[in-house]
């Protein structure tokens, strides 16, 4: 256990540490919370530690509870005010972080005075009561706030990662409640006097009763929460590189198609000038300038685009060959392309093919030209050609 806990409490502390110092100037919105989340969430898993608690209680009895309650009442009120960050206006996020700051204070400082009395009146059941009132009302009050911010969000956000590291917090809240309720239970026995829960019961196993309450449930729940609002930072830079790559590869793939269109017509390459250094390195520029200009240089071939090689293309394509529609287009091209240098219009011009994406997407058309650029490069020399020159291109 002091593994686990210890473990956990230093990579959520250095994982503070990156969020805070880390993050660069100017800090996005939330820096600062989420920093606090993280190191109140360490806090909270380093006092579950068996050692933790140890040293802690060496010199004050029983103290590693109140550290671990203000910690998990402060991590709370953190990711209220991550979410508040995120989902409002920044004047009325910073009205409920502030009403949620001056609870938690109010919280914390009862809770502390009534361990106080507490060690004085030698554990006194009814003032344990209180403590634990005043702990579970601002935690529930907390728990419950968020959870339906993070149901709310999960719903209208589009992005893959933010929506599913949403609802793992949610999943977190759930095993929140779970140890809320606990708490409740506990509170209900000693207000009734049964204690029948032994709450002060020190924990060797995550799995034994009532420990799966009182330290697993809300170790899950620190961990699917942590978790969940962390992993679009986590995801974002590796989509980013994923995303960077892929437009790398389709930057070159669309080559020997750009080469023969562009070499044939100079005039669909954009101008270069007022282009800064940094976008003309750029891997999204540099593919969104190649798309634009195989787009024009195709609509350029018009003209040329032959109804008899469509047809043609359209009788020799097998329906099992992977993407028929974009090797007949490419077939298409590629006689248009040597109709053009050898000047000859078709006589019956064939239509721009329906599964062309319109090119307000441009993720879609890459795709699209892609598909074309590759049976272009390999699968268009078994196409007949009809009456039209010899095919020329890569």
């Amino acid at each position: 256990m002091n593994a686990l806990f210890l473990g956990m409490a230093c990579l959520l502390a250095v994982a503070a540490g990156y969020w805070i110092l880390g993050r660069g100037t100017p800090r996005p919105a939330g820096t600062w919370a989420m920093g606090s989340l993280l190191a109140s969430f360490a806090l909270a898993f380093a006092s579950y530690a068996p050692l933790f608690e140890n040293a802690v209680e060496a010199v004050v009895p029983d103290v590693a509870r109140l550290l671990s309650n203000s910690a998990s009442l402060a991590a709370a009120t953190s990711v209220v005010a991550v979410s508040f960050q995120l989902n409002l206006e920044s004047a009325e996020a910073r009205r409920r972080i502030r009403l949620r700051l001056l609870l938690l204070a109010a919280s914390v400082f009862g809770m502390t005075v009534l361990f106080a009395y507490e060690q004085v009146t030698h554990r006194s059941p009814q003032v344990y009561a209180l403590y634990l009132l005043a702990f579970i009302t601002y935690l529930g009050f907390a728990i419950i706030d968020f959870l339906q911010q993070a149901l709310r969000q999960s719903k209208s956000t589009r992005r893959t990662s933010v929506r599913l590291g949403l609802r793992l917090a949610a999943a977190g809240c759930l095993f929140a409640l779970v140890y809320a309720a606990y708490k409740v239970m506990v509170l209900v026995s000693l207000g009734l006097g049964f204690h029948l829960i032994p709450d002060h019961q020190h924990c060797s196993t995550l799995t034994s009763s009532p420990c799966v309450f009182s330290v697993t449930s809300p170790a899950l729940a620190v961990l699917l929460i942590c978790v969940g609002l962390t992993l679009p930072a986590v995801v974002y830079p590796v989509s980013q590189a994923r995303r960077r790559r892929w437009e790398v590869r389709s930057f070159e793939a669309l080559g020997p198609l750009w080469q023969d269109l562009s070499a044939a017509m100079p005039e669909i390459v954009l101008p270069a000038e007022d282009v800064n250094a940094n976008a003309s390195t750029d891997a999204d520029f540099l593919l969104q300038r190649r798309v634009i200009e195989i787009s024009d240089g195709i609509l350029a071939l018009r003209p040329y685009r032959s109804r008899k090689v469509l047809e043609t293309a359209q009788r020799t394509t097998d329906a099992v060959t992977e993407d028929p529609a974009a090797t007949i287009e490419a077939a298409v091209v590629k006689a248009a392309l040597a109709a053009m240098k050898a000047g000859l219009l078709a006589e019956e011009v064939a239509l721009p093919p329906t599964e062309a994406p319109s090119r307000k997407d441009l993720r879609e058309e890459t795709q699209w030209l892609l598909q074309v650029a590759s049976a272009y490069s390999h699968r268009t020399a078994r196409v007949a050609s009809g009456e039209q020159p010899e095919p020329v291109g890569a």
